[in-house]
């Protein structure tokens, strides 16, 4: 299995704007109207990466503890459906109903979204502060699917914690690593 790591966006930057479907609901949402109170994370997934998959039920674990304390979550699959139909819609809404998510699971079909983001595997992770500037990029935690280590989002959970308490996030972060996003060819 080939493993991609993420490109580390510049953190201070703000969160580029979007507006992408959700095959769940069929509704289309922007970034303005999921952003929470305190901090947004934007994580790039996919439904059939194994990396994306090893932490899937604790990165909803995550998601349900801290959405009450002003934290608004989207979920975004930027892989080529037509070379990956595993990754199509309608199997996205499925994968978002299996796993319990707590927020939505939006499909970028352009891939702009991805590239604004440079995001470059599944899953990718980019909190934002309040303001919408990024404060974290990395990974989840030190677990992968080959290493016995726990899906206990160390990485993420610190991150979040910082971000709402109002502190600055330490900028020792690691990459996160996974599948590589699947690009349409040109």
């Amino acid at each position: 299995m080939a493993v991609t790591e993420s490109k580390m966006l510049e953190l201070g930057v703000s969160a580029p704007d979007f507006s992408l479907p959700e095959p769940l609901t069929g509704k289309t949402l922007a970034l303005d109207a999921l952003r929470g109170k305190q901090a947004t994370l934007v994580v790039f997934i996919c439904n059939h990466c194994p990396f994306v998959i090893h932490v899937i039920d604790g990165l909803v674990d995550l998601v349900k503890a801290y959405q009450p304390k002003g934290l608004g979550v989207v979920a975004i699959s930027s892989n080529d459906a037509a070379s990956y139909p595993e990754d199509g819609s309608a199997k996205m809404a499925r994968f978002a109903e299996q796993h319990g998510f707590s927020f939505p699971y939006l499909y970028d079909e352009t891939q702009e979204v991805a590239k604004a983001y440079a995001a470059a595997c599944t899953p990718d992770f980019y909190l934002f502060n309040d303001q919408l500037k990024l404060a974290y990029r990395g990974q989840m935690d030190g677990s992968r699917p080959s290493n016995q280590q726990p899906v206990d989002g160390a990485d993420l959970r610190a991150a979040l914690d910082a971000v709402l308490a109002g502190r600055t996030v330490s900028t020792a972060q690691y990459p996160s690593s996974g599948c590589s996003i699947k690009w349409k060819s040109t």
